[in-house]
C-alpha cells in the first residue's frame, strides 16, 4: 500500500477549469473521501490521481514516486467505477481472474488467489455464474473483487454505491468499511453523500468548484467547518446562520446579534462588515430567560427527535430537540446556543475566523 501526495494539481479542459490548485496528502492505509457537489470537480481529481486524465500542473506522488505525466497503467491502482464495468460474456470467477490472465499468471496461481478474494467478499458460491443474472449488490461484489485480486497499491472508487439502493447501499458501505479494515488498503472513495462521507472516511476533502473548501477527520469538519460551503454542505439539518452588519476584535469571546448578547470561542481573528453567526440545530435550546427569540413556524417529527424550525429577526433557525418536548407552532421562544460550538462566518469571503474552538483545525485552500 501507499502514501498518496497532491500538489498544486491543475486540470484544465480548454477554456474550463475543473480543479483548481488542489494539495493534500493521503496516509498509508487511510479510506480516504472526495466529497462535494455534483460538477466540483471530484472525480476529475480522481482520474487525475489514477492517470486517466493527465494534470495541466502540479505534482501527484504514489509511494513517493512522482507520477503525474505517467499513465494510468504504471501507477498500480485499481479503478472501481459506478456502474461496475463487468464483461457480460464471462462467468463470474472469470471477471475477477482476468487481471491476473492478462498478466501471465499461471492458472493455479490465478484460481488460489480467485477463491481467496471470493472467500473475502462472501462469492464463493456464485463463481461459476454468468454475471448478467447477479443483483446489483453482487455485480458490485465481482467489481470489487477484480480490483483487489490485483493486490495494488490504491484501491480508487468513484460512487460505487451509487447505483444501489438506499437500503442495500447502507448496508455495502458497511462491508465496503470492514473490508477496508481487514485488508489495511489506501483507499480513495468520490462521493456526493455527506452522510457517506461521514460514516466510512478517515480523512475527508469537501471540494466545491474546483476549490479544496476544507481537508480533514470528520469530526473536525463537521464542528468546526472551513467555510459556509462546507457548514451547510455537512450536517441533516445544516448549520443555521443568523447574519448581521458588526465588528468583533480579536479576543472578544461575545458577539451582539440585534440586541442580544451571545457567548462564543475567543476570537483569534478579528472583523468587521457582513458578519454570520453558525451554530448546529443540537445546540439550541429553548430557554425563557434569553433575550435572542424566535417564533415557531414547523415541526418535523423524526422519532426520537424532532426538528423546529423558528423565524428569527436575523434568519431561520432549526433545533434538533428530543420528540417529547412539546413546542406549537406561533409560539415565541427564547433561544439559547452552546456557546463551545459557535462559528463566526465573513460572509464576503465565506469563510470561518479563527477561534480557540477551531484554531488547528481550519484547512481550507
Amino acid at each position: 500500500m501507499a502514501q498518496i501526495r497532491i500538489e498544486n494539481v491543475r486540470k484544465e479542459f480548454g477554456a474550463f477549469t475543473a480543479v483548481q490548485s488542489s494539495s493534500f496528502t493521503i496516509e498509508d492505509g487511510e479510506f480516504f473521501m472526495l466529497l462535494g457537489p455534483s460538477g466540483c470537480g471530484k472525480t476529475t481529481t480522481l482520474r487525475t490521481m489514477a492517470g486517466l486524465e493527465l494534470p495541466t500542473s502540479g505534482n501527484i506522488y504514489i509511494d513517493g514516486e512522482e507520477v503525474g505525466q505517467k499513465p494510468a497503467s504504471q501507477r498500480d491502482i485499481a479503478f472501481v467505477f459506478q456502474m461496475f464495468a463487468l464483461y457480460p460474456h464471462m462467468k463470474v470467477g472469470q471477471n475477477i481472474a482476468y487481471p491476473l490472465r492478462s498478466q501471465g499468471m499461471s492458472r493455479v496461481e490465478t484460481k488460489r488467489k480467485v477463491d481467496e478474494v471470493a472467500q473475502i467478499l462472501g462469492i464463493q458460491d456464485i463463481l461459476k455464474k454468468p454475471v448478467g443474472g447477479l443483483s446489483g449488490g453482487d455485480r458490485q461484489r465481482v467489481a470489487l473483487g477484480r480490483a483487489i485480486v490485483r493486490d495494488p497499491k490504491a484501491f480508487f472508487m468513484d460512487e460505487p454505491l451509487g447505483a444501489l439502493d438506499a437500503e442495500f447501499r447502507e448496508h455495502m458501505s458497511e462491508e465496503l468499511r470492514a473490508l477496508h479494515d481487514r485488508m489495511g488498503a489506501t483507499t480513495v472513495y468520490v462521493t456526493h453523500d455527506q452522510l457517506e462521507a461521514m460514516q466510512m472516511g478517515d480523512k475527508i476533502v469537501v471540494m466545491n468548484h474546483g476549490v479544496v473548501e476544507q481537508f480533514g477527520v470528520p469530526q473536525d469538519i463537521y464542528d468546526w467547518p472551513a467555510t459556509m460551503f462546507c457548514a451547510s454542505f455537512i450536517g441533516s439539518p445544516s448549520m443555521n446562520f443568523l447574519t448581521f452588519d458588526g465588528m468583533v476584535g480579536t479576543g472578544a469571546d461575545t458577539v451582539t446579534v440585534g440586541e442580544t448578547q451571545i457567548q462564543m470561542p475567543t476570537l483569534r481573528d478579528g472583523a468587521k462588515g457582513a458578519l454570520a453567526l453558525g451554530v448546529r440545530p443540537e445546540h439550541v435550546r429553548f430557554d425563557d430567560s434569553s433575550g435572542y427569540r424566535g417564533e415557531v413556524i414547523a415541526t418535523e417529527y423524526l422519532g426520537t427527535t424532532q426538528i423546529v424550525t423558528l423565524d428569527s429577526a436575523h434568519g431561520m433557525i432549526k433545533a434538533r430537540i428530543p420528540s417529547t418536548d412539546v413546542v406549537r407552532v406561533g409560539e415565541r421562544l427564547g433561544l439559547h446556543f452552546d456557546a463551545r460550538t459557535i462559528t463566526i462566518f465573513d460572509t464576503e469571503r465565506g469563510t470561518a475566523l479563527r477561534s480557540a474552538g477551531n484554531e488547528g483545525v481550519l484547512s481550507h485552500g
